[in-house]
């Protein structure tokens, strides 16, 4: 099956509800519940995310399978300064595939040759192994302890995109 990272679109809408949907259980055992009025209020908080990503201080992609469903989305957000946060979760029917490695991967590549970006913070749960196994394929550094967004104890990693990052990943002389 063959999947692509696209930069979120409305049109992403009705797919990106339905994976937020099936998955909202297994999201929540590693990352904060994003609560009933998420889901409640989904098209209009999409509509203002969309509206923050035309204005450049994020940068929202998906990645979509052959049939048009939503197995992922990574995210960078806070973008300011030439840094940014970056955040994913996959849908648990797709895990073990490197969907996550690829995608983030691919949102290091965007960040350097498309956002102009040159630093990457991330952090991830101390329990969610996967997560942070995902981080350090790709690159980063753990830097330090992190409060996660439900209160529990995680780990800070960043990533230094400048230097030979994007040309290692693109085949261009370093």
């Amino acid at each position: 099956m063959s999947v692509v990272l696209e930069r979120l679109r409305p049109d992403h809408a009705p797919a990106l509800l339905v994976f937020e949907r099936e998955n909202r259980a297994f999201f929540a055992a590693t990352v904060a519940d994003r609560g009933d009025a998420y889901f409640a209020e989904f098209d209009a908080r999409l509509r203002a995310l969309l509206d923050e990503q035309e204005e450049g201080t994020v940068h929202f992609h998906v990645l979509v399978a052959e049939d048009g469903a939503i197995l992922g989305r990574i995210n960078l957000v806070d973008v300011a300064d030439g840094a940014a946060e970056l955040g994913y979760r996959i849908a648990e029917a797709a895990t073990g595939r490197g969907l996550a490695t690829r995608g983030v991967l691919e949102v290091c590549r965007l960040a350097v040759e498309e956002y102009g970006l040159r630093r990457l913070h991330a952090g991830a749960a101390k329990e969610n192994a996967a997560s942070r196994a995902v981080l350090a394929r790709v690159g980063f550094g753990a830097v330090g302890g992190a409060v996660m967004d439900d209160g529990g104890t995680g780990i800070s990693y960043e990533l230094d995109l400048g230097g030979s990052f994007g040309r290692e990943r693109s085949g261009a002389p370093s």
